[in-house]
């Protein structure tokens, strides 16, 4: 569902008339190809619980699996502070964008960009959602190859499951193979589908597995506190010199990954059931119970994670179930942990690839006809876009340097500066003195903190030394 982006506005082949209704329904499962269509024929009302669950799925991703890291970074207070306080600007920036979709109209968030500022707004959201998407799919292939054929961080290997059962590293569990494999095998056909409807059996298996995982690492690491085998956890920063007191701006942008969710917020609104004034309560309603589940999920992952492995928590808690955790049927436990969320991967791969797709074609043929209609685009666009994927993964060393420049440079515009920008603007109208100057206050931030972590990873990558979170 992530990073789905329903543009609103005239028709982009110069024929079709579009029609204007109050709804357009996230997942239709008639001509959601239609970039700017904005009428389908089986369209049902959501009901809030249904708009928070699919929020939520919009919310909890790959981020997951960074946030124990961040913790050994900022040390266990302040990292629980970050990610509340993530949570409670990611909530506020949202309700930005539902307070001035009212007066404009906008039913996505490209409409919404192009009420405040024209074509090129719609046309800046488009490229975020495309590098941010490009981004987070990089993510996937690396999570994937970490669990099946292993990684290497700050000079220790973390066995994966292919290795563990061959014995060794051979041809067939090599990292390059393997991805190439998963690619072909199993993404390939998963993001052939010409609809996301088809598509829902395989998210409904994925949010399980997800439940799964959070509910094992936390239910390993009660057991070991009652058993008084976790030491006590740093509670400050590992702030020792200049290079790692910059170091704690790089985790800025893993959070922001994980509570993006803002391209997929008007889509949601548009299904919910009732008036406009009633359906625009009950969007604000789902926004707060989506971000108070999404961060008590994050806060006892990224808190049981790093309690669990401490500051041996890689940058990917995944490779870290390789080792004994000392509880009963331990090697079963990692195994079922590493396979689940991989898995998991695989099946969360397709729905971003999809809106990825669509946004991409309406950038690159804003005036072709529909990607449903077109088997040839169709074909190289998917191929074009897996292909970067792959070779995405395979030159990224880890999901950490990932997620900080994705998520430094597109995913903090769709999720902070956009909607600041918006309210600044302040069309119809709407903005106090006090709304300007946090708004201001957002973006000087966002900007400063994205500066800083993008210059901080490239001067790690340059000179590794201690750098990133390992």
């Amino acid at each position: 569902m992530t990073g789905l982006s329903i543009t609103d506005g005239e028709p982009q082949d110069g024929t079709m008339s579009t029609a204007h209704t109050d709804r357009t329904p996230l997942l239709p499962s008639k001509r959601q190809d239609l970039v700017v269509e904005d009428v389908y024929d089986d369209y049902h009302e959501a009901s809030v619980p249904s708009a928070i669950f699919n929020l939520s799925t919009t919310i909890v991703g790959a981020g997951i699996m960074a946030l124990p890291a961040t913790m050994k970074v900022m040390g266990l207070p302040l990292g629980i502070l970050t990610i509340i306080v993530m949570g409670i600007l990611s909530e506020n920036s949202i309700q930005i964008m539902l307070r001035y979709s009212r007066p404009s109209g906008a039913r996505s968030y490209g409409g919404l960009m192009a009420d405040a500022f024209g074509g090129i707004g719609r046309t800046l959201v488009q490229l975020c959602i495309i590098i941010n998407n490009i981004g987070i799919l990089i993510v996937y292939l690396i999570i994937i190859g970490d669990v099946l054929s292993g990684t290497s961080a700050s000079g220790e290997h973390f066995t994966g499951v292919l290795e563990e059962w061959a014995g060794g590293p051979t041809w067939w569990n090599e990292r390059t193979f393997v991805l190439f494999t998963i690619a072909v095998v199993v993404l390939m056909p998963l993001i052939s589908f010409r609809h996301v409807d088809s598509l829902k059996w395989t998210s409904a298996l994925s949010v399980a597995l997800a439940v799964v995982f959070v509910v094992i690492v936390a239910g390993v690491t009660i057991w070991k506190l009652f058993a008084g085998e976790i030491s006590w956890p740093r509670l400050t920063p590992d702030v020792y010199d200049q290079k790692t007191f910059w170091r704690l701006f790089t985790v800025i942008p893993v959070m922001v990954t994980a509570y993006i969710c803002h391209h997929n917020v008007h889509p949601i609104a548009n299904e919910l059931s009732g008036t406009a004034d009633s359906s625009d309560e009950k969007m604000r309603n789902v926004v707060r119970w989506s971000m108070l589940l999404c961060g008590t999920i994050y806060l006892c992952t990224a808190t049981f994670g790093y309690l669990l492995f401490g500051d041996a928590t890689s940058d990917d808690i995944l490779s870290n179930f390789d080792t004994d955790l000392g509880v009963p049927f331990s090697h079963l436990i990692c195994i079922i942990v590493r396979i689940s969320y991989a898995v998991h991967i695989m099946l969360v791969f397709p729905l971003l690839n999809f809106s990825l797709r669509l946004n991409l074609d309406s950038f690159l043929f804003p005036r072709a006809t529909p990607l449903a209609h077109d088997t040839v685009r169709f074909s190289l666009i998917t191929g074009f876009l897996i292909s970067c994927v792959f070779l995405g993964a395979a030159v990224v060393p880890n999901i950490w340097v990932a997620f900080q420049f994705t998520g430094a440079t597109a995913t903090v515009c769709l999720g902070f500066i956009f909607p600041a920008l918006v309210l600044l603007k302040d069309k119809p109208l709407l903005a106090t003195r006090r709304d300007k100057w946090e708004a201001v206050v957002m973006v000087i931030l966002a900007i400063l903190s994205s500066v800083v972590a993008v210059t901080t990873n490239v001067i790690n990558l340059v000179d590794p030394g201690k750098n990133g979170s390992t």
